[in-house]
């Protein structure tokens, strides 16, 4: 899930577009019932507050620059927080619809922006913390919290006499003399409501609600499932000879796997990416290998209790009876029509660009590995269990390269002292590390951002290791955005989470070059939202179409194999020798390597979520034989399976990204592009920087994207410099 941006629910506008993100778990609404029902919100509210005069929510944090207190907060404070912050925002839509004024952009659509301020205070922290940091209690309330959530937007969205002011406003837009953040909030707001279903009668409204409820309940099943999948099942190893191949690093980690889980003196492995890919790739036990990788493509494949494919099913066929019910084709020409892609045929004309010349690679690669177990003496096909085995030991044959090699020279340190060496050569900020700020665990690193002109700008968190706590894969998220909106100035706090194994003994922490351009892609994320500089809140940072947040990130990975930038961090952790010019050009040279595999694994998983989601049907699909049908159909080869099967495909079944797994390459188009202007101009030009932060980073979703990138480049984004990065460009 490298990139992943998980973004809480931030003012009434962005609850109003959060409704499959936080949607229902069960049926009962928890917003307004019983007695509550005769009350005012606002007084609902203050009861609350008065009845939980403990809560850190309902008062200013008295921290540093208003840094969630966590040492203060506890899973019991969220409930009553949420209620209350739902019950004034009701309050505050209330007072917008009963202003006897004229509708205005500033006493409807600025009115309406600054709402929910309490609603965004407690959403913020929470669900950094279902994905940072769960348990049990934040999971059970989680499962009450998303009804009230999924109520509350539609109770917005669904306002007949709100929805009036809004349009009443939308239709005097030409004559307002808005400036084109102002035009962009007035566009974004309007569309919200008549995407959210404004403009049903009203039985399909009160049919939408039941859809969104039941897809809500869905998405967190799904969810908990596949967490409950992914912690039950573990290798365990009892004889050392079937550690062969692996490097001392990854057996140690294993050992103290196992002694986390009960097994002392045995060597536990699990479906984690820091555990099975080392595992894949370097395991001589063929037999092991087969045994794990099943055991992380069957994830919520397996008929029991965490079994997904019911769930997924019915998930893509209320999607599609929602999307008909606002008038679209199907979920995905919903979801796109908000996308810089607009269209799935959009999407689907672009993957088959890119899909010939990559799976000729694939098979290419499949040659080659075949050819090689035949050297061996090997008496078998190669199969997806044999794919990182066999092509490192392609990849050190042809390079004398494996990723090992480059581990003594990305610890952690050093590799956070190269981010933070680029961002400072492209854009002046510096950082200063803090250890006595709050944290929401003791695992957490925090450090002050501070601008080209000393001025404090942002607070940077960064959580690095993993934990059975923590979901899978790398992204950003904020605890606060960065904002300057009526009379306040917001400074964002920022976070980075990652999943790295953590240092064994005495040994720091060690990355591979492609852990340790994770963290450059990760801080690029990061860099979008520190480096925002606009007024309001709902546009700040990454706050931009889902085919576009990835962009910067992208862009962000390639002063990681600068030879500049490397020579600036990548030293040997106990020599201080920098990285040989040798293993770098190997580094290089390798880059191109395996990307037919990598290409098509991630295509197919993106061709797979673009077919559920254009599907037209209402009655839930044979989960097992639509999947296989769609993979036959796009011609994927038996050897690889889609980087992310159905039944944990996270992303589309209890992320964001439903309709929009394609945003990687979608973005990693703009991403390749844009670094040409650096390649062109010298990779730390000031100009070329400048135009890079004032045109994008700075931005957020307060323009048209592609306008804004155009501003930036000069011209509209080509594919070549894509496919010549990842070696598809025919020779």
């Amino acid at each position: 899930m490298k990139g992943l941006t998980l973004k809480p629910i931030v003012s009434a506008v962005a609850l109003a577009l959060a409704l499959t993100a936080c949607s229902a778990s069960n049926t009962t609404n928890t917003t307004n019932t019983g007695a509550e029902a005769q009350v005012a919100p606002n007084v609902v509210a203050q009861q609350i507050i008065e009845n939980n005069a403990n809560n850190p929510f309902f008062k200013p944090y008295d921290t540093y620059l208003g840094i969630p207190d966590f040492a203060k907060i506890k899973p019991e404070h969220y409930l009553p927080a949420f209620k209350a912050g739902i019950a004034q925002h009701k309050a505050e839509i209330q007072a917008i619809i009963d202003n006897p004024a004229v509708p205005t952009f500033a006493n409807t659509i600025e009115a309406m922006e600054f709402s929910g301020e309490l609603t965004t205070k407690v959403a913020s922290v929470f669900y950094n913390l279902t994905g940072a940091d769960t348990n049990k209690e934040l999971q059970a309330i989680s499962k009450q919290v998303s009804p009230m959530l999924s109520s509350a937007s539609d109770d917005v969205l669904l306002n007949d006499a709100l929805f009036q002011k809004v349009k009443a406003v939308y239709n005097q837009r030409d004559n307002l003399n808005l400036n084109v953040a102002q035009a962009k909030l007035l566009e974004d707001t309007y569309k919200s409501f008549t995407r959210g279903g404004a403009n049903l009668s009203e039985g399909d409204k009160t049919k939408l609600r039941a859809l969104n409820e039941q897809i809500g309940k869905l998405g967190l099943e799904f969810g908990d499932n596949l967490l409950a999948e992914t912690n039950a099942f573990e290798l365990v190893i009892d004889n050392k000879a079937d550690l062969s191949g692996l490097p001392e690093d990854v057996i140690n980690t294993a050992a103290q796997t196992a002694t986390k889980r009960g097994h002392d003196g045995k060597w536990v492995f699990t479906t984690s990416r820091p555990s099975i890919t080392p595992f894949l790739t370097y395991a001589d036990n063929r037999d092991l290998r087969e045994a794990l990788y099943k055991g992380y493509v069957e994830r919520g494949n397996n008929d029991n209790a965490n079994d997904n494919k019911k769930i997924l099913a019915k998930m893509a066929a209320l999607r599609a009876e929602r999307a008909q019910l606002m008038g679209y084709k199907t979920h995905a020409h919903f979801v796109l029509e908000e996308r810089t892609a607009k269209t799935p045929e959009n999407v689907y004309e672009l993957l088959n660009k890119v899909w010939p010349a990559a799976l000729a690679q694939a098979e290419a690669e499949v040659a080659d590995m075949q050819a090689l177990i035949d050297s061996e003496g090997g008496d078998f096909k190669l199969a997806g269990w044999d794919w990182w085995y066999y092509s490192d030991k392609i990849r050190v044959a042809k390079y004398s390269f494996n990723e090992q090699q480059t581990r003594p020279y990305f610890s952690l340190e050093n590799t956070l002292k190269g981010v933070f060496y680029t961002a400072n050569r492209l854009f002046g900020i510096t950082v200063k590390e803090r250890t006595d700020l709050p944290k929401y665990n003791d695992e957490v690193r925090t450090w002050e951002v501070y601008d080209k002109d000393g001025e404090l700008m942002a607070i940077f968190m960064g959580d690095y290791f993993v934990r059975d706590s923590k979901r899978g894969g790398a992204w950003m998220n904020s605890y606060r955005q960065q904002y300057n909106m009526d009379g306040v100035e917001s400074k964002p706090i920022i976070v980075n989470v990652l999943n790295y194994p953590r240092p064994v003994g005495d040994e720091p922490a060690l990355l591979t070059f492609d852990e340790a351009s994770t963290l450059f892609h990760e801080f690029g994320h990061a860099l979008h939202g520190m480096l925002s500089d606009v007024e309001y809140r709902s546009q700040a940072g990454t706050s931009v179409p889902r085919d576009y947040v990835e962009f910067p990130s992208q862009v962000m990975e390639n002063w990681m194999t600068q030879p500049e930038v490397l020579a600036q961090f990548a030293k040997h952790y106990k020599t201080g020798e920098v990285i040989p010019q040798e293993l770098v050009k190997k580094i290089q040279a390798a880059s191109k390597f395996n990307q037919g595999f990598a290409t098509v694994e991630y295509m197919a998983a993106t061709k797979l979520d673009l077919d559920w989601h254009t599907v037209t049907d209402f009655m839930p699909k044979d989960a097992a034989k639509f999947e296989a049908e769609s993979l036959n159909k796009m011609g994927l080869i038996e050897e690889i399976a889609p980087r992310y099967r159905s039944t944990y495909f996270s992303h589309i079944f209890s992320g964001g990204y439903s309709a929009g797994y394609y945003s990687y390459i979608w973005s990693d188009i703009l991403g390749a592009d844009a670094f040409e202007a650096f390649k062109e101009n010298g990779i730390f030009d000031k100009a070329t920087a400048d135009a890079f932060r004032d045109n994008i980073l700075s931005q957020g979703g307060s323009e048209d994207p592609m306008q804004l990138y155009k501003q930036f480049r000069g011209k509209e984004a080509g594919i070549e410099p894509l496919l010549r990065s990842r070696g598809l460009l025919a020779k």
